[in-house]
């Protein structure tokens, strides 16, 4: 088999429609466009979201409060998910990416309170929930924000 051999498999390609060439293509004259009206002109058509003047549904839905467009989501992690580490370990970021409790962490970590821990770590994180911190500390570890 040559390289000039190689042909599309019958039927995953088709011949482009040549508007506006004339009636024999069978999209002459009007092009497809059919007789006058707004899409039927040069540069006619909707913007997107027009709803033919009826009020569109980004305005008639209503809007509370603040949607800051700049935060930074942080990946969460639960208390429970440290039991992993050894005891004395310094978990960061980084460690918890090494152990497979977190996939990616772009922006930084938080720590949340759900579950228990019993070992003593010493967790650096971007953020702990007062339950987390609380629930670190107890255990004889330390929450530090980085």
């Amino acid at each position: 088999m040559y390289i000039h051999d190689l042909s599309p498999v019958p039927g995953s390609t088709h011949v482009d429609k040549r508007k506006g060439r004339g009636h024999a293509t069978g999209n002459g004259k009007t092009a497809g466009r059919g007789h006058k009206g707004q899409k039927a002109r040069s540069g006619g058509g909707t913007r997107i979201g027009f709803e033919g003047g009826q009020m569109p549904l980004a305005r008639r839905v209503p809007k509370r409060g603040f949607n800051n467009i700049f935060a930074k989501p942080l990946d969460t992690v639960n208390v429970s998910a440290l039991e992993k580490f050894e005891d004395g370990s310094v978990v960061d970021a980084q460690a918890l990416l090494d152990a497979g409790i977190l996939s990616k962490c772009t922006y930084g970590v938080k720590v949340l309170g759900n579950g228990e821990i019993t070992k003593k770590l010493t967790v650096n994180a971007a953020a702990f929930s007062e339950t987390a911190k609380q629930k670190i500390e107890a255990a004889g570890g330390k929450a530090e924000v980085v």
